[in-house]
Parts: structure tokens; C-alpha cells; sequence
């Protein structure tokens, strides 16, 4: 269906098809949040353990035109025409129909089930836009390219977020481990070694597009307190990446320890966080740190694999909410 023109591939959907699926993970900032907004580096790595799913299902027999919403993670059951304009998931979808020229959707039913926390910094929003930006464009027949699901998904952060760096979209769209700096060519990173992680949620809510506001407003007022600040954290993330590729655990380890202080001093931590990162560290991980963009949300330990359930459980008692092991593998495989 990939090359029919629009009138043909919308009459053929009026004749019932069956349902389209299309799933998106999750994502962990590994190392260089914040000061990846100026410009510096960030690595970030999927989390396949959480995940988004879209699915649309066709209704030609629909007495009325309308499109339903399901979202139920949200609470959201409504018509598309009833969502406000600038409603996520209605910018997703007309962003997709302006991607190819297209004035309406055919009558469906699109349902999103995520798996992942929202204000957790595991990327919820854009796992979201990447499932539905793929569900769609499968559903129109016109599947899109990495580069473009990418970009659109990219518009649709702008909308949570306000200034988004790009990286979760990017990272969760390629589903890679990749090395980003805004306004670059993503760079996949082949880790030389497995990494097992353990995410612990600490119970509170982050916002990044305050958290974002914050800095940037601190970064106005003690501009080269903060400028160092993105410069070592750049710094670390560049020594990160060659021990990824190298396979040193143990010096991505003190750097993430490094990372942390940094983020402290940018005022993105909370005593929470620090409490699990302490904890973490104290029963055996190569380092700790938060993970996204902070005032709240998760933070990660990269650990030994058979540390990782130990270290679960101490992060449990030391008041996480919940926990996450997750693996990625050597090469990106």
C-alpha cells in the first residue's frame, strides 16, 4: 500500500483492515541532562521494559464520522473533534495528515496504552508521539522513515515541554543508544560491554518544563556559576561515551557519581534523590545519579547483573515507589 496515491490507499481503509499496532519504549537519560539545552552532549538509552502502544482500528461502518480517542493510563475517552487544538495527541494526528497532505483521518478508533509513568523523566510524552506518529502513518499506508517520525515527534514535545532539547524523541525513535548534541546528526553509540541498570522512582512528580525554566532562569542570573556547570557536565559525558565504547564500567561509574554533583549544584536534585543515589552507591553500584530532569522523578545506578536485584530491594527500603531492571545490550543488539 507503501506507494498509492491518497484517494486510492483512504477508499481501500473504507473496506475494513485490520487493526494497526505500533509500540514505542521508554528512556533513560544516562549522562548530561540540562546542559544538553545548551548545546552541550547527552547520552541517552532506550528502556524496552516500558512501552507505549498504539493501536488503531478501522470503523467504515460507523454511523457517524467521528474518530474516538481511548487513552485510558489518562482517564481520556472523547471524540477527536472534542480535543483542544493544541491537545497532544490531536497535533500528533494532524501533524501526521500535514506530513502528507491529507485534510481528515479516516473513521477509526485509536486506543494508547503506556506502561510508563508520566513526570518520571522516562519519556513518557514522547514514547507516546513516537508509538502514535508510527500507528498513524502504518494506518494512512504510507509507514515513515525514522528521520521523519523523529521530527514530528519533535513538534509535539514542544508542546509538553516548551523547549525540549530533542533527545528523548530521538532516542526513543531509533531505539538506540545515541550520543546527542542539539542540532547535530544523531551518533549511535555500540556499547562495548552489556550495561545492566537499576531506575528507581522516588515518588515525586517532576515537571521538565519547569525544571528547564528553573535552570534557565538560575543560568540568567550567575550565568558563569552555570556555564561551568554545562561545560564539566559536557566533559563527563564525553568521558562516558569512551567508556562506553571501551566497555569501563568502572569509570562511567565515577562519572555519573560526577554528573550528579553537578546537577545538585544546578539545583535539579531534592533530598530524595539524593537518598537513593546515597543508597545505591553505599550497597555496590558503579555510580549513581538522577535522570532526566529532576526536582523529583527517577534516578539510576549502573550495577553488576548480579547486583541488580539486591540493590532493587535496598533502593525499596530506602523509600523508592518503584523499581525497574533494565539491560542494554553490547552493540546495540
Amino acid at each position: 500500500m507503501g506507494n498509492l496515491h491518497h484517494g486510492h490507499f483512504l477508499s481501500i481503509l473504507g473496506t475494513g483492515m485490520p487493526a494497526i499496532t505500533s509500540s514505542a519504549p521508554g528512556k533513560v537519560i544516562l549522562c548530561g541532562e540540562h546542559a544538553v539545552v545548551y548545546g552541550k552532549p547527552a547520552i541517552a538509552l532506550p528502556v524496552f521494559n516500558l512501552k507505549t502502544k498504539c493501536t488503531i482500528t478501522a470503523r467504515p461502518n460507523s454511523t457517524s464520522d467521528d474518530t474516538i480517542i481511548l487513552a485510558p493510563n489518562i482517564g481520556l475517552k472523547s471524540r477527536l473533534e472534542c480535543l483542544v487544538d493544541n491537545n497532544p495527541i490531536r497535533v500528533a494526528i494532524d501533524l501526521v495528515l500535514k506530513h502528507f497532505g491529507i485534510d481528515h483521518l479516516p473513521v477509526c478508533e485509536i486506543r494508547i496504552h503506556s506502561s510508563l509513568p508520566a513526570g518520571g523523566g522516562l519519556g513518557s510524552s514522547a514514547s507516546t508521539s513516537v508509538a502514535m506518529v508510527r500507528a498513524l502513518s502504518a494506518f494512512l499506508g504510507r509507514p515513515l522513515q525514522y528521520e521523519d517520525v523523529n521530527h514530528i515527534a519533535y513538534e509535539i514535545e514542544k508542546i509538553h515541554h516548551g523547549t525540549p532539547s530533542g533527545i528523548d524523541n530521538t532516542v526513543i525513535t531509533y531505539e538506540k543508544a545515541i550520543f546527542f548534541i542539539k542540532g547535530h546528526p544523531v551518533e549511535l553509540i555500540h556499547p562495548a560491554v552489556p550495561l545492566t541498570l537499576v531506575i528507581a522512582d522516588s515518588g515525586i512528580k517532576g515537571s521538565t518544563a519547569k525544571a528547564v525554566s528553573d535552570v534557565r532562569s538560575a543560568w540568567a542570573d550567575h550565568r558563569s556559576k552555570y556555564e561551568a556547570l554545562f561545560d564539566r557536565v559536557g566533559d563527563l559525558t564525553l568521558e562516558i561515551k569512551k567508556s562506553l565504547e571501551t566497555g569501563d564500567l568502572f569509570a562511567i561509574g565515577q562519572a555519573l557519581n560526577e554528573n550528579h554533583s553537578s546537577l545538585k549544584e544546578m539545583g535539579v536534585s531534592c533530598d530524595k534523590l539524593d537518598i537513593l543515589v546515597e543508597n545505591a552507591r553505599k550497597h555496590g553500584a558503579y555510580g549513581a545519579k538522577l535522570s532526566g530532569s529532576g526536582q523529583g522523578g527517577n534516578m539510576i545506578a549502573l550495577v553488576k547483573p548480579e547486583d541488580a536485584q539486591s540493590i532493587s530491594h535496598q533502593l525499596h527500603s530506602a523509600g523508592a515507589v518503584n523499581t525497574i531492571i533494565t539491560e542494554l545490550p553490547a552493540k546495540g543488539r
